[in-house]
Order: C-alpha cells, then sequence, then structure tokens
C-alpha cells in the first residue's frame, strides 16, 4: 500500500496533553462554568456549548491574551523533524483538530502544511465576537467526513491515508485512514484500534514506524 496523505490532531500530538479551549477558559476566568458547561454539552449539544462559551461567557472580552495563548504554546520537541520528513518523502499533510484555526494557521505558517480543518474563533475588532465556525467541531465522525472530502478533492483513497491522533475523538479518524497512530494516548479504545501505539515526548519518533 502506498500512502500519500497525512493527517494530524493537534492538541496533544503537537503540543504536550494540552487542551486550547480549557486553557483558554483559565486566561479568560471562566475555567468553573467552562467545565460545567462542557460535560454539560460537549457530546450532546456542541452548538449549545458554543452559544453558552462563546456567545455568553466570552463575548467582548479583549483578544490579546486569547493571540498571546496562540503564539505561545510551546511545540512538542522532533516536530520540524517530522515535517521535514514527510515533506522529503512527497506526503500531502494536514491538520484535521477540534482546537483553534489559529494555532493551525501557526503550525501551517511554521512548517508549510497544505491542508488545516479546525474550529474558527471570530475576532472583531480585537474583541471575542461571539461568532463561531466549526466544520470539526468536537471531531468524531465530522474528522472522517473531512479525510473522505479531502481524499476526493485529492483523488485518491482513504487507505492511503494516516491519520495520528490522541482521543477518544479520533477513532472513527482512525477507522478510516488506512494506518495509524496512537499518540501519547490515553484512550484505551483509540489504542485497541491503532496500526501503531507510540508514547514518547518527541514526536519524531513517529517516523520509525511510518509505512515506507
Amino acid at each position: 500500500m502506498s500512502f500519500k496523505l497525512i493527517c494530524f490532531d493537534m492538541d496533544g500530538v503537537f503540543f504536550n496533553q494540552f487542551s486550547f479551549w480549557m486553557e483558554l477558559h483559565k486566561i479568560f476566568g471562566t475555567s468553573e462554568e467552562g467545565r460545567k458547561l462542557t460535560d454539560k454539552y460537549l457530546l450532546s449539544d456542541y452548538d449549545k456549548l458554543v452559544e453558552e462559551v462563546v456567545g455568553r461567557l466570552w463575548k467582548g472580552k479583549d483578544a490579546k491574551p486569547y493571540y498571546d495563548l496562540v503564539n505561545s504554546i510551546p511545540y512538542l520537541p522532533g516536530i520540524k523533524e517530522v515535517f521535514e520528513y514527510l515533506k522529503k518523502k512527497g506526503f500531502i499533510t494536514a491538520i484535521i483538530s477540534g482546537s483553534s484555526t489559529d494555532v493551525a494557521r501557526r503550525v501551517q505558517k511554521d512548517f508549510d502544511v497544505d491542508y488545516i480543518f479546525a474550529n474558527d474563533l471570530i475576532i472583531k475588532d480585537g474583541k471575542v465576537s461571539g461568532e463561531y465556525t466549526s466544520p470539526v467541531k468536537v471531531g468524531r465522525h465530522n474528522k472522517a467526513i473531512i479525510i473522505r472530502d479531502l481524499c476526493s478533492e485529492l483523488g485518491i483513497s482513504t487507505s492511503e491515508t494516516i491519520f495520528i491522533g490522541d482521543s477518544e475523538y479520533d477513532i472513527e479518524a482512525f477507522k478510516e485512514a488506512g494506518f495509524s497512530i496512537a499518540f501519547n494516548s490515553k484512550c484505551e479504545e483509540l489504542k485497541k484500534i491503532a496500526s501503531v501505539v507510540v508514547d514518547s515526548q518527541d514526536i519524531s519518533d513517529i517516523i520509525k514506524y511510518l509505512p515506507k
């Protein structure tokens, strides 16, 4: 099997055990209510979660702390080596993440990623506008749909795709892809269906497991 496309989740893969939106709750001082709303709505009513968090808790907040967070999250060691290897081998690269589009754009700019799919907190006039676009939402089936659509656009099969993720929200993407790596995952279900499980603080350790 020849693999042409490699897709990455982001928060727990490029950044160590990190949830961007929960970290933003901390910065905005909304952690307690944000955690309750997330527990209540994340899997049952994502649109309601967005309405409550983005439209109520965060609307009107100064965007500077948001951008400071976007630009300050440290990468895991080895990320540069990973993308250099993938480009040398001719892979098409993509990020498919329920995290922030602005973080994905940062990774895209730093490492020349071909495609990014993430959720977008809309900033207007330096403030959180209360608007939010979420093609990925929490992930799950949406990630699998994005893989199928991207493969169709590229004229390749989903079986020619590699997916690297860490959480339960990547399970459907793993099932869709031809090869999968569970990276630093605490999700037993994900690890059971992964082609390979890698636990490391250096993401370049995935390279030796990638199909040749």
